[in-house]
């Protein structure tokens, strides 16, 4: 007899439980809810928001800390709050910083995904952490986990290219771009859904984004262009891609998600690998 577990699985869409054999979910009638499309680790990981999150929020603690032991003697120890586990900036160029340096005299243009992973210092990475962590939730909560990862990658490029034009910034990362990506979909919702919820909402997040440009003004070295762009390129994404109560999430937006991560995941491996190489193998 064969065992029950193989013959049932949760519907990638409702979770509720289903026989795997449904050409439709009898409850939320998405086709094919046993396809391996459909069924996979990936889309595993974004039926468990609060995982999502978590994982955003290690991936960034990880490759600061890389950021750090690969070039540990220039690493800053200044007791400075801004300055404090600053990685080198040898270090964060290998890695992949981004700007109008590395993109146009070096030919970079990968940097513009991998600059959203890099942080320079221990508070700037701490403050990012605990905004993504406020503000992910929401996100995925009205637009779903895979279009909050296309909202959140895409929008960190965006960002990043935007600040490559007007300012000629030389050097950025962060994930600030990203993250502003975010607000821009939230303020997006908030207003295009309206009522009571959609104005809270609105208003809420309209307070973190007019404080993100405060705080960019008058710290020195904020990339005001970064946040600008994200936030407009979120509120186009929220806009192109829609949000939960217009559309449901569906292949199409999971499929876009699954090619962010690989690009974001490709990009990030080869730059380590390649600063790994100079720092160890071939100095």
């Amino acid at each position: 007899m064969s065992s029950p577990k193989k013959n049932s699985l949760l519907c990638p869409s409702c979770r509720r439980l289903i026989s795997r054999s449904e050409s439709k979910c009898p409850y939320c009638e998405i086709s094919n809810p046993g396809s391996p499309l459909k069924n996979n680790p990936f889309t595993a990981l974004l039926n468990k928001p609060e995982g999502l999150i978590t994982i955003l929020v290690y991936i960034n603690v990880a490759i600061y800390i890389i950021s750090i032991l690969i070039d540990p003697g220039k690493s800053s120890f200044n007791l400075s709050p801004m300055r404090f586990l600053s990685p080198s900036h040898k270090s964060l160029f290998f890695l992949g910083s981004t700007g109008t340096i590395p993109v146009f005299e070096y030919g970079r243009w990968w940097s513009l995904i991998s600059a959203n992973f890099l942080h320079g210092s221990l508070l700037h990475i701490i403050f990012n952490m605990i905004a993504i962590r406020q503000i992910g939730p929401l996100v995925i909560n009205e637009y779903g986990p895979a279009r909050m990862l296309v909202i959140y990658l895409a929008g960190g490029v965006a960002g990043f290219v935007l600040s490559c034009f007007p300012g000629g910034i030389p050097f950025t990362i962060g994930a600030s771009a990203g993250l502003c990506s975010l607000i821009g979909a939230t303020l997006y919702y908030g207003k295009s859904r309206g009522g009571i919820y959609g104005q809270n909402i609105y208003s809420q997040v309209s307070s973190w984004a007019i404080s993100i440009f405060i705080f960019g003004f008058m710290i020195p070295g904020i990339n005001n262009w970064a946040h600008g762009g994200g936030m407009a390129a979120g509120a186009l994404l929220g806009l192109l891609l829609g949000y939960r109560e217009r559309t449901k999430e569906n292949s199409s937006h999971t499929l876009l998600a699954a090619t962010c991560v690989i690009a974001s995941a490709l990009t990030m491996l080869w730059a380590i690998g390649t600063a790994f190489y100079i720092f160890f193998i071939y100095r």
